[in-house]
């Protein structure tokens, strides 16, 4: 099984590369996360947004590998806690499916994108480079407690 984030924008701050490349690292061989940034659409003053929200959807559909499952990071998303994301990441694993995390761009995701769910990180409006980082973190901390490791000591299990 594959996780693949896609992300709208290519070159991040280097904490930002520091501080995925900390926890993808730490993940299993058997649970692989592969970072993909993607082009943003040229913007311009005056431009449209909603042209580059298209074509930036369109990037992130045609890198989805076929048949994964699509899961869009979007602030109107379902909310979990790490006890639930670590039961989410169970189900994935043992589907044998891969999963497809969509990241969209300054100006957000196409809205005529069709996931198969939306997920939100967290009510509070993140810089797409935060979401980066807390999604590396929150994956890594999410697979710590389906392998039983004392990386997290959260109390909601």
């Amino acid at each position: 099984m594959r996780l693949w984030v896609l992300a709208i924008g290519r070159k991040m701050p280097t904490w930002v590369d520091a501080g995925v490349a900390e926890y993808t690292t730490r993940m299993p061989p058997q649970l692989r996360v592969e970072w993909r940034g993607l082009s943003l659409a040229r913007r311009q003053r005056g431009g449209d947004p909603m042209r580059w929200r298209r074509e930036e959807g369109e990037r992130i559909l045609a890198a989805t590998p076929a048949g994964a499952e699509r899961v869009a990071l979007d602030v109107g998303g379902r909310y979990l806690d790490s006890a639930a994301l670590a039961r989410r990441i169970e189900t994935w694993f043992n589907g044998g499916r891969d999963v497809a995390l969509w990241i969209g761009g300054p100006d957000g995701l196409d809205p005529t994108l069709q996931p198969d769910w939306r997920w939100s990180l967290s009510p509070l409006t993140l810089a797409h480079p935060v979401v980066r980082v807390v999604l590396a973190e929150q994956l890594y901390r999410a697979w710590s407690i389906q392998a039983g490791l004392p990386y997290h000591r959260g109390g909601e299990e």
